[in-house]
């Protein structure tokens, strides 16, 4: 397998010089430039063509949010931006997504070899993921298709799983999603500053109301409820006059909250009365559970990983036989809708 060359963009020397000791010291991975600005930068990823960037927010003359947005209109290539302004600037982070960045990765507050050893599994792993995912294309695709204006529901509900490259999909998914759409449950792995920035934007963004996920609260027509506290798993109980549950116990597999336990669920309350949907991102969570909520007669559909940010998620889902249909990015809303529409609409 060949490496994925990485450009590390920092002003910071001490920054620069612990992110890239991080990264050559994964299998796979070699640092091939670093660069204190955005002119540096600019002239090594002409002259060194990295795979992927690591991208500081906080830079002298042009801002890292400036200098993103130039690379993804001039020359898209993954970036994963790294900075403090990741934990306490959600709209900064926020930003950062919208205009391409793979995922935003907060810096640790100390600045010492232990921090950043805590860290490095996740970050190596995020910038692999990065390497084989699709390369932004520059401004979003704006949604085609105008929002219905009564929604003839069939009574199927539809459960989303997302990660890396989540936030970025669902901007394109949900904004055709009408008034009344299908009760929607998002599942959305993300730091706790961030989920309601997160929710607040899809909100603005989407006809129907974004809501963050609570205990008991019933799944209702016209709702997208995002679950996203690291906290707690999510799962559907009871069928029909479904609710949500947060459940707090151990991560299952590593996850929490787990797709795979949320697609299980559905198996066995609302079955075929379910949809179940993988979107882009890290990791196999959620590919036993659709291939279980497959098996039970419920819908079962996958992004085409040639259109994911990070193909990993959904990779693992085919691979698992849990993929009913696999569908592209731009099509996802379409099938969505047409899967919840009744028969009579139709």
């Amino acid at each position: 397998m060949s490496q994925v060359r990485v450009l590390v963009v920092d002003d910071s020397v001490t920054m620069r010089a612990l992110f890239s000791g991080v990264l050559e010291k994964a299998e796979g991975i070699e640092v091939v430039g670093m660069a204190g600005d955005a002119n540096e930068a600019r002239e090594q990823m002409i002259a060194l063509k990295p795979d992927v960037m690591t991208l500081d927010v906080e830079m002298p003359g042009m801002s890292g949010l400036e200098f993103l947005e130039e690379v993804m209109r001039d020359r898209p290539m993954p970036v994963v931006m790294l900075s403090t302004l990741t934990q306490k600037g959600a709209a900064t982070s926020l930003r950062a997504l919208e205009l391409g960045a793979v995922e935003c990765f907060p810096k640790p507050t100390q600045a010492t070899m232990e921090e950043f050893a805590r860290l490095a599994p996740k970050l190596t792993a995020l910038v692999r993921a990065a390497a084989s995912g699709r390369v932004p294309s520059g401004a979003r695709r704006k949604p085609t298709r105008v929002a219905e204006e009564q929604f003839d529901w069939n009574g199927r509900i539809i459960a989303i799983s997302t990660g890396t490259g989540g936030v970025d999909a669902l901007l394109q998914i949900l904004p055709e999603f009408p008034a009344n759409c299908p009760p929607t449950l998002v599942l959305m792995p993300l730091e706790p500053d961030f989920v309601e920035p997160v929710a607040a934007r899809l909100n603005d963004a989407t006809r129907a109301a974004v809501q963050l996920a609570q205990d008991g609260v019933s799944l209702a027509q016209g709702n997208i409820y995002v679950a996203a506290d690291p906290r707690f798993h999510v799962i559907v109980d009871r069928w029909p006059d479904a609710s949500i549950r947060l459940i707090s116990s151990d991560p299952v597999a590593g996850s929490r909250p787990s797709a795979s336990l949320l697609f299980a669920t559905l198996a066995k309350t609302a079955k075929a009365d379910s949809l179940g949907v993988m979107l882009t991102g890290m990791g196999s969570d959620g590919a036993a559970g659709l291939k279980a909520l497959r098996a039970a007669g419920g819908g079962a559909i996958v992004q085409d990983p040639a259109t994911a940010m990070v193909r990993e998620a959904p990779a693992a889902a085919i691979a698992a036989g849990a993929a009913a249909e696999t569908v592209a990015l731009d099509d996802i809303s379409h099938v969505l809708l047409g899967a919840c529409r009744s028969a009579q609409a139709a």
